[in-house]
C-alpha cells in the first residue's frame, strides 16, 4: 500500500516544502496539495521545489480543476515538471470546489471535466490534441507520463472515473461507502473494455494519532463540512432519498446551512458544528495507532492502492512520524 500526504500550500511555502521532504523520509510516496490559489499560494511553483527536495515522491494536486486554468498550460505545467525531474508527477482532477465557487462560478461539467482530462493528458504525454478547433502539441514531451486520477462521488461522476481515468480519488475513508464506490468504478471499467485492476485508488482523508478523541474530531470536524458541499450537490442532483446515492453519504448534511470559505479545511469554524462525531468518525481515521492499521488494512482489501493523509491539524509532525516509524511498516510488512 501507498501513503500520501495533502498539504495546504499556506505560507510560509518552505514549511510545505520542508513536510514534503521529511515525508518522503518517512517512507510516503506522494506528496499532494490543495490548488486553489485565491485561498493559498500556487501551487505548482511550489511543486518544483517539493520535487528538487525529494528523490522519489511523486507530487501533484489533489485537486485542480479544468476551469482556474487554461488546460494546455495545466499540461505544460506537468510536461515541464517531468522534463526537470523525471516522470514524478500525478495530476488529481475533479469539477472544482473552493477554486470555483470562491471566483463566483459554479463547478465545472461533468462534460467539461472530461473534455479537459483528455487535452492535459495527450499534450502532457506529448501527443497531438483538438483544443479549441486548432491541432496542439509540444514536441518536447515526447517521454512525459502523466497519470490523470478523478476526484468523484455521485454515480455519473464514478462511472467517468472508470471508463476514462487512470485512477479514482475517493475523499472519505469510511468502508462501506468505499466498498460502494470502488465497486462502481471497477463495474464502469469493465463495461468499458478496460481491465479494472489497472485503476489506481486512492482514498484521502484526515489522520490524526492520539488518545483524545474529543480534541482530534474538533480538529477534523472541517472534512465533514468539505465533504458536504460535494453531497450537497449530489442532493440537488439526485434528491436526498435516491437510491441513486447511499444515504449513509447524504443524510449528515440536513442540518447544513451554507459554508464559509474563509475556514475551508481549518479547524475550529463554527460553519462546520453541524457535522456529527459519528460522521468524523466515519470518514476520518483517529485514535491510537491500533485503530489507523486496522481501518488501513480493511481499506486496503478493498482494493486501495493508496491511503493520502490531509494533514491539516495541530500535530502533523507527530502524525507524520507515527505513520512513518510505525503504521506504514506494519502494514506493508
Amino acid at each position: 500500500m501507498d501513503f500520501g500526504v495533502v498539504l495546504q500550500t499556506d505560507p510560509p511555502a518552505w514549511r510545505v516544502v520542508d513536510l514534503a521532504a521529511k515525508a518522503e523520509t518517512l517512507g510516503f510516496s506522494h506528496g499532494w496539495t490543495f490548488d486553489s490559489h485565491i485561498l493559498w499560494q500556487e501551487p505548482y511553483v511550489i511543486y518544483s521545489q517539493m520535487l528538487a527536495a525529494t528523490n522519489r515522491m511523486i507530487v501533484g494536486p489533489m485537486v485542480t480543476n479544468p476551469g482556474t486554468r487554461n488546460w494546455t498550460v495545466t499540461a505544460s505545467h506537468f510536461a515541464t515538471l517531468n522534463d526537470m525531474f523525471g516522470n514524478r508527477t500525478v495530476c488529481g482532477i475533479g469539477r472544482g470546489d473552493s477554486a470555483m465557487r470562491v471566483l463566483g462560478h459554479k463547478p465545472a461539467k461533468l462534460s467539461t471535466l472530461s473534455e479537459s482530462m483528455h487535452v492535459i493528458k495527450e499534450l502532457a504525454e506529448g501527443r497531438e490534441v483538438t483544443y479549441n478547433g486548432t491541432q496542439q502539441e509540444f514536441p518536447w514531451a515526447k517521454d512525459s507520463k502523466l497519470d490523470i486520477l478523478m476526484a468523484a462521488y455521485g454515480p455519473r461522476a464514478l462511472k467517468m472515473c472508470g471508463s476514462e481515468t487512470d485512477g479514482f480519488i475517493l475523499q472519505l475513508a469510511d468502508l462501506s461507502l468505499a466498498e460502494w464506490m470502488i465497486a462502481a468504478v471497477r463495474a464502469a471499467a469493465e463495461e468499458a473494455g478496460r481491465d479494472p485492476d489497472d485503476l489506481y485508488i486512492c482514498v484521502a482523508a484526515p489522520a490524526y494519532v492520539g488518545p483524545d478523541l474529543e480534541h482530534q474530531r474538533n480538529q477534523c470536524r472541517w472534512f465533514g463540512g468539505m465533504v458536504g458541499n460535494h453531497v450537497a450537490d449530489l442532493v440537488d442532483r439526485y434528491g436526498g432519498e435516491s437510491n441513486m446515492v447511499p444515504q449513509e453519504l447524504t443524510d449528515y448534511i440536513k442540518g447544513r446551512d451554507g459554508y464559509d470559505y474563509g475556514g475551508h479545511g481549518k479547524a475550529g469554524h463554527d460553519h462546520t458544528d453541524f457535522v456529527p462525531d459519528e460522521i468524523i468518525d466515519r470518514f476520518c481515521i483517529l485514535g491510537p495507532e491500533e485503530a489507523h492499521i486496522e481501518r488501513l488494512k480493511a481499506l486496503r482489501d478493498l482494493g486501495v492502492d493508496q491511503f493520502a493523509i490531509y494533514l491539516m491539524h495541530d500535530q502533523k509532525d507527530e502524525t507524520l512520524n507515527a505513520y512513518g516509524q510505525r503504521i506504514i511498516p506494519a502494514l506493508n510488512t
